[in-house]
């Protein structure tokens, strides 16, 4: 087992290491939607993405204001794909409003992440930038090591990790 230090580092890592996230969301009738966003990330741990008016996960963000997002280790690179490294969020959604300082602030980022496609996507007026604020999370850094989120400091865990049913596997 890795020290709590290595895998707080691991923890701190993941999320430079993977350009997309696993984004949950539900309908008004209640029914789920899974999908994926490629996203930016801040010092604070609030985490932007970049998406279309016309897509499925616009309208539920929109309409119920939360999402359960995955970040996760890609599995070309993971040593077990039963332990793949995945980071968990239950997060609180809103939307930037276009044409403020925020907003540009945001969609620089993505364009220094991910390029020329964004100067694009930036002149399209459906292409929305929801903030994704986390209010629970959970780390997992391999089979048997699940780690809680501290709620008060994003950029932390809380150990040693926790057992139950959730981490049978991982």
């Amino acid at each position: 087992m890795p020290s709590f230090a290595a895998v707080s580092a691991a923890y701190q890592d993941l999320p430079s290491r993977v350009y997309s996230l696993m984004l949950s969301t539900v309908n008004s009738d209640g029914q789920p939607h899974a999908s994926y966003a490629p996203y930016v990330i801040d010092a604070n741990y609030q985490i932007y993405i970049f998406t279309s008016g016309l897509s499925a996960h616009t309208a539920n963000l929109q309409s119920s204001g939360l999402a359960s997002i995955l970040l996760i280790e890609d599995e070309a690179v993971a040593p077990q794909v039963f332990a793949r490294q995945r980071i968990a969020y239950d997060c609180e959604a809103s939307l930037l409003p276009r044409g403020t300082a925020d907003w540009d602030t945001v969609a620089d980022r993505f364009e220094q992440r991910f390029g020329d496609i964004i100067p694009m996507l930036r002149s399209l007026d459906d292409f929305q930038i929801f903030c994704l604020s986390p209010q629970a999370g959970r780390f997992v850094m391999g089979f048997g090591a699940a780690y809680a989120v501290d709620p008060q400091n994003l950029s932390q865990l809380i150990g040693p990790p926790q057992t139950g049913p959730d981490n049978a596997l991982a």
